[in-house]
């Protein structure tokens, strides 16, 4: 098979996928599996910003925690030195 053969061959593979699934999506199985889609990719985006929040909060008590760590530290050590 030449480049031009396979080229062609290639296009109409493609043409005839496009119209398979172009048939296919409207259909009423088709809207239904759109639906599907979508839903299950609202739910990941809530997932998603769910973790973030949760992230962002466990990164902020973990500051926190290393402001007064350090903090307290600094105490011990002037009290250390001056004694």
């Amino acid at each position: 098979m030449n480049d031009q053969s396979k080229f062609i061959a290639g296009l109409l593979l493609g043409a005839a996928a496009g119209a398979a699934l172009g048939y296919f999506l409207t259909t009423d199985k088709g809207k239904e599996i759109v639906d599907e889609i979508k839903s299950a990719a609202a739910n990941a985006g809530e997932d998603v910003k769910e973790k973030v929040k949760q992230f962002e909060s466990e990164i902020e008590t973990a500051v926190e925690k290393g402001k007064k760590w350090a903090n307290d530290f600094g105490k011990e050590t002037d009290t250390s030195t001056t004694t």
